[in-house]
């Protein structure tokens, strides 16, 4: 788009301009006093203040977020905009060692709004990228960041894989507009982490099919694992599991509600260690964990989000108390208890406070050791503190 004089405006109310000029990415519905052109869905926007001064260009949307600023200037043309940005995350993961590196294949190339391409995310497995739209407007130029990905020789793509995620993307303006997508069936990819191997579901799997986030928690907790009975509680794929192993772990045992999961985490150990005394059981962490023995004097907690919007916050709260309490009446005196949240609408302050209260209620005398975070590959923009959402605790329990 190079014609900017047709484009739609939106104006904001008096006074609501301030988290704009401080470059947060996110204008809401109720920062909105007038609209001006015809505002059709994940179209490009101008966005100006009161008195006509332009402070950016973004992606129109119809719930809650309304418009996502892709830039804080003028935008003449969307689709280079856009190649721009994921050369700049490309090089980003460059200086941070991943581009090329033949024994981690596995990587996030684009964390939205760390990236300045809200609403968008981009795996690589290898010759693979997976690519997330949670915002129709990243949805609407899909081809544009296709082609994008596959002109990048550093990469050394051969493949680009689309994940629509409905339950995120921005509501129609009426219902004729749904744009319909058949689930694909499973399609298991293999790819290479810090020189051990995984298999993960693109199409059928949570996310775009693994975590990437835990990467660096995950060496943490191998280098932990040294001669310890694990276990690894909503272990999903058995990423935490290879790595325990990798470190010297005597035996681990990894659980989870999904069968397929829990299909891929046994292929994932028996990849790397055929013969590790490996136990893989399809269960709900909760019950499981009221029901084991204190033999385990490692537990890695890495439950999926308990709170996706804030009427879930304070169900989420007792979820995460709930679950840590088990896991500390549980494990064996001097153990190691690795503790995370997912959840963005949770603060590190929040979840510090519900392990905390777990501990009391434990019984149990707990010394922080280490502050977990998400790995580099998902950077947080300084103007967008919303992006740092993995938290976690590295537990040593009396």
């Amino acid at each position: 788009m190079s014609d900017t004089s047709s484009r739609p405006v939106v104006v904001l109310r008096q006074g609501r301009e301030s988290a704009v000029k401080r470059r947060h990415p996110w204008i809401f519905s109720g920062a909105i006093a007038d609209r001006r052109g015809t505002l059709q869905r994940g179209c490009l926007v101008d966005v100006r203040s009161k008195d006509g001064a332009l402070l950016g260009c973004g992606h129109w949307g119809t719930r809650g977020i309304a418009v996502r600023l892709l830039s804080f200037e003028e935008v003449k043309n969307e689709g280079e905009l856009i190649r721009a940005k994921l050369v700049n995350a490309m090089s980003v993961r460059q200086r941070l060692g991943l581009v090329g590196n033949a024994s981690t294949t596995g990587y996030r190339l684009v964390h939205a709004e760390g990236d300045e391409l809200p609403g968008l995310v981009i795996d690589l497995y290898a010759d693979t990228a997976v690519v997330q739209c949670h915002s129709a407007g990243m949805w609407r130029v899909r081809d544009s960041i296709q082609e994008s990905l596959l002109g990048m020789p550093e990469l050394n793509l051969s493949k680009v894989v689309f994940r629509r995620v409905e339950s995120q993307m921005d509501e129609p303006e009426e219902s004729g507009e749904v744009e319909v997508t058949v689930a694909e069936p499973s399609q298991v990819v293999s790819f290479s982490e810090n020189g051990l191997r995984f298999l993960a579901d693109i199409t059928g799997g949570q996310k775009t099919g693994f975590f990437f986030d835990q990467r660096v928690n995950r060496q943490k907790i191998g280098e932990a694992a040294r001669g310890k009975h694990v276990l690894n509680a909503f272990c999903y794929t058995g990423a935490f599991s290879v790595y325990a192993f990798a470190g010297g772990a005597e035996s681990v045992t990894s659980v989870d509600a999904s069968k397929s999961a829990i299909d891929l985490c046994r292929q994932n150990v028996v990849t790397n260690f055929a013969s590790a005394p490996h136990h893989a059981e399809v269960a709900d962490c909760f019950s499981y964990l009221t029901q084991i023995p204190d033999t385990f004097d490692l537990i890695v907690l890495d439950p999926p989000a308990f709170a996706k919007h804030q009427r879930a916050v304070q169900r989420a709260m007792r979820g995460y108390e709930t679950i840590n309490a088990l896991a500390l009446k549980k494990i064996k005196s001097g153990g190691t208890l690795a503790t995370f949240s997912c959840s963005q609408l949770i603060s590190r302050e929040m979840f510090r406070d519900a392990v905390m209260r777990a501990a009391v209620s434990a019984g149990r005398f707990v010394r922080i050791v280490d502050s977990l975070h998400q790995a580099p590959c998902h950077p947080t923009s300084i103007f967008h503190p919303e992006g740092d959402y993995l938290k976690g605790l590295l537990l040593f329990v009396e």
